[in-house]
């Protein structure tokens, strides 16, 4: 570094500010998308052999440090491929218009009494089921994996869907805005320990979407008729009808207030 570089640290100028205000800007989002993903067990994991091999430089442990060496020069490479979702998530929101799939004919209100009118006969029939609401991040990947559709949401429809024996029964719906656009859809299981036993596949699949994307997963248990909700990694259980719907219209509201015009 020479003379004017570190006149240019003393002093420092409007394309400085711009940088910090960029990397600033970039650190907050890649936080936002890693907060509740297996990525900061992950990140935390580094932290710890990155202070151990501080540690061992300092002690001169030639074999450790060679070792841990060899760990972040191959570990990088392991975490690319086990972060593969949650990459694909950030990538996904990057190039999306928040917008673009929020703005429908039905308001969030009513599309929020549908779903909890429907889970809600769900849960007094002793039916399961799981219902993924699209937000900002596409879920159209999932959605090829079942059986693709077009549909207004409705109480009815919903109830049909899940009821037992149909063709689409066993599977996630998704809805995106106003309209179900797949049916009978496989999420991906969270790989994240869950204490409670009692949990089924059910809640480990709304618990893998909602770790790698902001949809919000709605679950009916087949066992115990609890309504639950899985946000972000975390599983809300217990749920009455009416908290559902308050719930869901307020999430999707926020959303839409908070997306720019496209």
């Amino acid at each position: 570094m020479n003379a004017l570089d570190y006149l240019r640290l003393l002093n420092p100028g409007w394309r400085d500010a711009l940088e910090i205000a960029v990397v600033a800007i970039a650190c907050y989002r890649l936080l936002l998308l890693l907060h509740g993903t297996r990525a900061v067990q992950m990140l935390a994991g580094a932290v710890v052999l990155a202070a151990a091999y501080a540690a061992a430089s300092l002690a001169k442990l030639a074999l450790v440090t060679f070792v841990l060496a060899l760990l972040f020069k191959y570990g990088a490479i392991a975490a690319l491929v086990a972060l593969q979702p949650e990459l694909r998530a950030a990538l996904a929101s990057l190039g999306q218009a928040r917008a673009g799939r929020l703005r429908e004919t039905l308001a969030a209100s009513e599309v929020a009494d549908e779903i909890a009118e429907a889970v809600d006969r769900l849960s007094r029939s002793g039916i399961g089921a799981i219902i993924a609401l699209e937000l900002e991040q596409s879920l159209d990947d999932h959605v090829q994996l079942g059986s693709e559709m077009q549909a207004r949401v409705s109480a009815d429809l919903l109830a049909t869907i899940f009821t037992p024996y149909s063709p689409l029964h066993d599977g996630a719906v998704i809805v995106r805005g106003d309209s179900i656009v797949g049916a009978g859809c496989i999420l991906p299981l969270s790989q994240a320990q869950i204490a409670d036993r009692s949990l089924g596949t059910r809640h480990r699949a709304a618990l893998g979407l909602s770790e790698e994307t902001d949809s919000i997963v709605v679950i009916v248990s087949e066992e115990t008729s609890t309504i639950s909700t899985a946000i972000r990694g975390r599983l809300t259980r217990g749920l009455s009808a009416v908290a559902l719907r308050d719930l869901l219209a307020g999430r999707v509201l926020e959303t839409t207030e908070q997306a720019p015009i496209a």
